[in-house]
């Protein structure tokens, strides 16, 4: 099986910063894309960030210049540099991952998700 775990979400003031991580484990072969999400209540979840296995990004609108998705491959993660952070960035940030396990079938995988909040 495979697991995706999210880390790093809290509290902070805005302007403030936070980095989230996912780590990929499991009976992985390829991740191919790896996304960050966001949902508030009653909303619809929206794409943060992604960033393709040849290393492409991609950016919502509203948090180019102050977000920056990376990934490390050796290590199946990848990361969400928030900076500037708004009152309205609070959501509860969702990793993704396009994963192709050993036994070659290709499926989406979705962590828990974390909890960000920007509050003063």
């Amino acid at each position: 099986q495979v697991q995706v775990v999210e880390s790093g979400g809290g509290l902070v003031q805005p302007g403030g910063s936070l980095r989230l991580s996912c780590a990929v484990s499991g009976s992985i072969r390829t991740i191919y894309a790896m996304d960050w999400y966001r949902q508030t209540p009653g909303k619809a979840r929206e794409l943060v960030a992604d960033i393709t296995s040849a290393g492409s990004t991609n950016y919502a609108d509203s948090v180019k210049g102050r977000f920056t998705i990376s990934r490390d491959s050796a290590k199946n993660t990848v990361y969400l540099q928030m900076k500037s952070l708004k009152p309205e960035d609070t959501a509860v940030y969702y990793c993704h991952a396009e994963v192709q396990k050993t036994n070659w079938a290709r499926s989406d995988y979705w962590g828990q998700g974390t909890q960000v909040t920007v509050s003063s």
